[in-house]
């Protein structure tokens, strides 16, 4: 009786541990890696208007710029050979189109290691939960699935 009752209360405390650590957990470092996917995406599209801009010979642009809630203005841009890119912290440098390709090469790497950083740490937690769900299996001597 005495042993039933502290399997119990271990299987609710691993249970606790899954709930309260390790699911939050995961859902953080998917939402963070799903962060930097739209980081990469976003350099992505602009290296893609980069190259379309240096193909067409495009030096002038108008467009329609969002100035948010869905009000929008249309915007000229005399001169495209220099462009202004979001470095992180709220700064924006303005490159020449070569100089913004080689920051978007250096960039893209970085995102891709944090990406894969991220991969790694996602499947460490899935393990580790996959182990304590494990553990309160053997806890309650059910069969192997």
């Amino acid at each position: 009786m005495e042993e039933d009752y502290l399997r119990k209360e271990k299987v609710q405390r691993y249970e606790e541990f899954v709930d309260k650590r390790l699911k939050p957990d995961l859902v953080k470092a998917i939402n963070e890696r799903d962060k930097v996917f739209h980081q990469q995406k976003m350099f992505l599209d602009l290296k893609k208007n980069i190259e379309n801009l240096e193909k067409n010979g495009i030096t002038s642009l108008r467009s329609m710029v969002n100035l948010g809630s869905e009000v929008y203005m249309q915007a000229e841009v005399p001169d495209t050979r220099h462009i202004f890119v979001d470095i992180g912290l709220g700064f924006h440098v303005e490159f020449t189109w070569s100089e913004a390709m080689q920051f978007i090469s250096v960039k893209e790497a970085r995102l891709a290691r944090q990406i894969e950083e991220y991969t790694h740490l996602i499947a460490n937690i899935k393990a580790q939960i996959k182990l304590v769900c494990e553990g309160i299996r053997e806890l309650l001597q059910l069969p192997a699935d």
